[in-house]
Parts: C-alpha cells; sequence; structure tokens
C-alpha cells in the first residue's frame, strides 16, 4: 500500500513540474523572440543612424544662428560609438511593441477575460505617453532650453566665450530629456494600475496632492539638466498629469459604483 501511495504522489511532483516546464521553454522562446527583435532592429536602425542623428540635432541647429552650428569629437572614436548609441537607441523604441507584446502574449494565458480587458488599455497607453512626452522634450523643451544654454556665449574680459558641444555631449543629453519626459509621462498608468490594484485610493492621492507637487518639481531637478526652464517644463506637466490620473479615477470608480448597482 506504501509503494501505491509513494508512486502516487511521485506522479502527482511530476505533474506539477510539467506545466513548469511549459512555462520556462514558453519564456525562453519569447525572450528569443525579444532578443531577435532588438538585433534586427538595432542592425536597421544602425544603418540609418547618421539620418537619426541629424533628426536629433535639429533642435540644436535651430538653436544656433543661421550657419554657426558646430558639433565636435574630441575623441578619434568618439563619432562611431555615438553612431552605435543612437542605433540602441532607435532599437528600444522601434523594438518595443514586439517586446511588450510577446510579454503580453506570455501572461495572457493565465488572465481571466476581464483582467485581460483591464491589462490591454494600459499596454496600449504606455508607448503613446512616452512618445507623447519625448515629443514635448523634442519639439518645445530641448529647443527652448537649449538658446537659453547659448545666450552666455559672449566675449567678456576680451575672450570669445563660444559653445563647441562634443557629439557624445550632445548625444547624452537629448537621450536625457527624452528618456526623463517619457518615463515621467508614465504616471497616469502607474498611479491608475496602483488603484485599480486597490494599493492607493482617490481620497488617498487627493491628500497626497501637496507632496506630490513638491515631489514633482524634485524629480524634475534630479532627471533635467540644472536649468529652471527645463525643471518647469517637467514639473508642470507631472502635476497636470496627475491631476489628470485622479479625474480617470473619478469617472472610472463612478461607472464600477454604477455597474454595481
Amino acid at each position: 500500500m506504501s509503494d501505491i501511495e509513494s508512486d502516487n504522489g511521485q506522479d502527482q511532483v511530476d505533474a506539477s513540474k510539467a506545466p513548469l516546464m511549459e512555462h520556462i521553454i514558453e519564456l525562453r522562446q519569447r525572450l528569443v523572440w525579444a532578443v531577435f527583435a532588438l538585433i534586427i532592429c538595432f542592425a536597421v536602425s544602425f544603418y540609418f543612424s547618421q539620418y537619426i542623428f541629424n533628426f536629433l540635432v535639429e533642435p540644436l541647429k535651430a538653436a544656433f544662428p543661421e550657419g554657426e552650428a558646430t558639433l565636435i569629437f574630441t575623441k578619434l572614436y568618439e563619432a562611431f560609438f555615438v553612431e552605435i548609441k543612437v542605433a540602441m537607441f532607435s532599437a528600444f523604441f522601434l523594438a518595443f511593441p514586439i517586446v511588450a507584446g510577446q510579454l503580453y502574449a506570455f501572461v495572457a494565458p493565465g488572465l481571466y477575460s476581464n483582467e485581460k480587458k483591464a491589462f490591454l488599455p494600459f499596454l496600449l497607453a504606455t508607448p503613446i505617453l512616452f512618445l507623447t512626452g519625448a515629443a514635448l522634450a523634442y519639439y518645445i523643451v530641448m529647443p527652448t532650453a537649449f538658446e537659453f544654454f547659448l545666450n552666455f556665449q559672449s566675449n567678456d574680459g576680451g575672450l570669445k566665450q563660444q559653445a563647441l558641444p562634443s557629439m557624445g555631449d550632445y548625444l547624452s543629453l537629448v537621450m536625457q530629456f527624452i528618456l526623463a519626459f517619457g518615463v515621467c509621462f508614465q504616471l497616469p498608468i502607474l498611479l491608475l494600475l496602483l488603484n485599480r490594484a486597490g494599493i492607493v485610493t482617490r481620497a488617498q492621492l487627493k491628500g497626497f496632492r501637496r507632496f506630490m507637487i513638491v515631489g514633482s518639481f524634485l524629480l524634475a531637478a534630479i532627471l533635467t539638466p540644472p536649468d529652471v526652464i527645463s525643471q518647469l517644463m517637467l514639473g508642470i506637466p507631472l502635476i497636470l498629469l496627475y491631476e489628470i490620473s485622479l479625474m480617470i479615477i473619478y469617472f472610472t470608480e463612478k461607472k464600477q459604483k454604477s455597474a454595481d448597482d
């Protein structure tokens, strides 16, 4: 009898291991497809890296007087590695829908139908909000900030003080702007997920408003260059996004309450 019970116990262990191995194999396949997408996107981006970089330098060209825009490189290999960084930066954006799709395909079978409907809008809104933040940084914040920085060129003391930004430093600054605004624009996604998970309520978020205002400008001071213009242009949208999130939560809770009644 004990042998039969032992065999049954072993069968149950083996049965429990089988789904785990299936999930591991599926996860590996999803990761392979995600990495493959990144590699392909990197190869395509590297081929067009010069065109992408030309697009990224437009705000700087617009800030300089006509015909005076200059970028230098102080290391022989700097221009090459700038193209590598540009390709990696671009590949991340191009491959994100595929990577996110693979993640959703892996998680979706374990979700209920209503959970899928709730999760999908967040997945779709993430790149839209990121691109909105990146567009704000590229078309408004960077041109304004660059004009402010270039105003410090002068001939004080009989010495010509001229801006000669290097390619690597400029690319790092552009990436800092785009990532800072793109990531911070995910705030509504974060707040709505926390609310849907029952971690925070709208009343609690309203109580945190004063701390959020201070935190927005503190975060802007950390993520953006040390100038007031950039910090205001990130801090103010963060506060607006916080208020918009409260409005969305209000209508969501109202709709849920009506459905329950």
